[in-house]
């Protein structure tokens, strides 16, 4: 897996995960990259800084860092439950229809066991976990 650090025509700053540069530049090619703020599908890498390894460690996350991550994730989830169908068991084979153009594409999510999601990602369709139910956030 790649991270790549990813924005859009009006700076809108996101992450893509990636099985390897090649998944990266075929969606690129394809103009499947869209931008999760405002569905731009003019997005391009973004400059990153590298890992560096034995760099200082982080503090730990603050009460306030937990809360807002929460409340990302669920706003999240939320976004994609109402924007996206979902088709449970079925996705994987949703996902390769949509990918191989067998059905028109569409957002979609649902649920597929490790090994199903390892092999949609080694035929290049790309799949991501949705993020946990972490409940309301007050």
């Amino acid at each position: 897996m790649i991270v790549y650090s990813l924005a859009c025509a009006q700076g809108h700053g996101f992450e893509g995960w990636f099985r390897d540069s090649a998944a990266y530049d075929q969606q690129a090619k394809g103009g499947k990259l869209v931008c999760p703020v405002c569905n731009s599908r003019q997005v391009q890498k973004a400059p990153m800084a590298p890992a560096v390894a034995g760099a200082k460690d982080k503090p730990a996350p603050s009460a306030g860092d937990l809360k807002q991550m929460r409340q990302y994730l669920t706003g999240l989830r939320k976004y994609i439950e109402t924007h996206a169908e979902n088709v449970g068991r079925d996705f994987p084979e949703e996902a390769r229809k949509i990918h191989y153009g067998e059905v028109e594409e569409r957002p979609i999510y649902g649920e597929a066991s490790l090994s199903e999601a390892r092999e949609l990602l080694d035929e290049g369709i790309s799949v991501a976990p949705l993020p946990p139910d972490v409940g309301e956030v007050n």
